[in-house]
C-alpha cells in the first residue's frame, strides 16, 4: 500500500495523555458511529477514529485502488497502516459489530500493540439464523441491489422500535457503499466460520471487555459462552438494548468503557 492510500483516519490528541483509544466500526458504517462516545472519550485519553476501505471518506479518497484480496488480515493491514502512520503507541483497541473481528485479528497478529479490548455488540460466532443471512447473501449479493439485502440484515439484527436510531445510521452509512464494493466485503463472510472458531479456541490473555445488548439475540450467547472459557474477558449486559450498544445506550455504554480503560491504566501503572 502507499502513502496516498491509506485509509482516512481522524484523531482527537490529548494535552497530557499518552494513552491512546482506537475506533474500529463494522461493514457497512463509518467513524460517524462513534459519535457519542468523542466528547467524553476525549476528556481522558488520545482517539483514532478509522474509516474501513470502501467506508465513509475512505470511499471517497481511494475507492477501487485496493489491489489485494479482501481478507480479514488484509483489511486489518490497513489499520495497521494507520498506527504506522501516526507512530501509534500501544493501545486500547474498541470495536462494534463486525469491527470486533477486526479488532481481534488486530490483537492476534500484533498483540503488544494492543493494551486492551473493548467488543461492542461482539461478533464471536454465528448462530442459525445468521449462517441463513449469510448464505442469502451470498446466493443473490450479485444479483439484488445491496441495499435491499443490508436492509434486511438490519432489520434482523435491530429488529424492535427503539432499535430505529442505530438500525438507520447503519443503513444511512451503507448507502455510500457501491454494490462492487458490498460484494468485495460481504465476499468476507466465507471466512467468518473458521475465523471464530480460531478465536474461541486460542485465549490470547489480553484484557477484553465484552459489551452486549440483552436484545442482541443474534450473538449474545456465543458471547457468554467465549467469556466462559476466555481468562481476561468480561461481559456487560445493557437492558432494554439491541447491537448497536454504544448508540442505544450511550450513557450506560461509556460509562462501562471508560471505568474499564481506567481501571486497566490503573492496573498496569500499579505493576510497574
Amino acid at each position: 500500500m502507499t502513502k496516498k492510500e491509506i485509509l482516512y483516519y481522524k484523531t482527537y490528541e490529548h494535552p497530557t495523555s499518552n494513552e491512546w483509544v482506537v475506533f474500529i466500526h463494522g461493514a457497512g458504517g463509518s467513524s460517524s458511529i462513534w459519535f457519542k462516545q468523542i466528547r467524553e472519550f476525549k476528556e481522558d485519553f488520545n482517539l483514532l477514529l478509522i474509516d474501513l476501505r470502501g467506508h465513509g471518506k475512505s470511499a471517497n479518497s481511494i475507492k477501487n485502488l485496493w489491489n489485494d484480496k479482501y481478507t480479514f488480515p488484509n483489511v486489518t493491514k490497513d489499520i495497521i497502516e494507520v498506527l504506522d502512520h501516526l507512530n501509534i503507541p500501544p493501545a486500547h483497541i474498541m470495536g462494534v459489530s463486525l469491527g470486533t473481528i477486526l479488532a481481534r485479528q488486530l490483537a492476534e497478529m500484533e498483540p503488544a500493540r494492543v493494551k486492551s479490548m473493548i467488543m461492542a455488540g461482539a461478533i464471536t460466532q454465528l448462530n442459525f439464523t445468521s449462517r441463513i443471512l449469510v448464505f442469502l447473501g451470498n446466493t443473490f449479493k450479485s444479483v439484488l441491489p445491496y441495499m435491499w439485502l443490508y436492509s434486511l440484515f438490519a432489520f434482523i439484527i435491530m429488529p424492535r422500535g427503539h432499535h430505529a436510531e442505530s438500525r438507520n445510521l447503519f443503513i444511512r452509512e451503507a448507502k455510500r457503499l457501491c454494490q462492487k464494493e458490498f460484494i468485495r466485503w460481504f465476499k468476507l463472510t466465507k471466512d467468518i466460520n473458521p475465523l471464530l472458531r480460531y478465536f474461541k479456541e486460542k485465549d490470547l490473555s489480553i484484557p477484553t471487555l465484552y459489551i452486549m445488548g440483552e436484545e442482541d439475540v443474534m450473538f449474545l450467547e456465543s458471547v457468554k459462552n467465549i467469556v466462559k472459557d476466555h481468562k481476561q474477558s468480561f461481559l456487560k449486559v445493557i437492558e432494554a438494548c439491541g447491537h448497536v450498544v454504544n448508540v442505544e445506550q450511550p450513557e450506560i455504554f461509556n460509562k462501562l468503557s471508560l471505568d474499564w480503560l481506567k481501571n486497566q491504566n490503573n492496573s498496569l501503572q500499579n505493576s510497574l
